[in-house]
């Protein structure tokens, strides 16, 4: 059996974190997606959602880099950039 790249796993975790923080199992991320696609997301599933990555990822996303964000992509990409650091 293949090993799964690391943008797999960072991708299937997120929607996982996505599926709880926002209540919706059938939820499905794409790159695209931007807090305007999600029912529920507001400031506080905002920083509920960004609190479970940086506890499951064993992280700390800066404010700076949090600013940058533009949607899921930008996310993955941030998530793929200090997975590998």
């Amino acid at each position: 059996m293949a090993k799964k790249s690391i943008t797999m796993e960072i991708n299937e975790t997120l929607q996982n974190i996505f599926r709880e923080v926002f209540k919706d199992p059938e939820l499905l991320i794409h790159p695209e997606m931007t807090a305007n696609e999600v029912d529920n997301w507001d400031s506080i599933t905002h920083l509920v959602m960004i609190s479970q990555v940086e506890e499951t990822f064993g992280i700390r996303l800066k404010l700076k880099e949090l600013i940058k964000l533009k949607n899921v992509g930008d996310l993955i990409q941030l998530l793929n950039e200090k997975k590998s650091a």
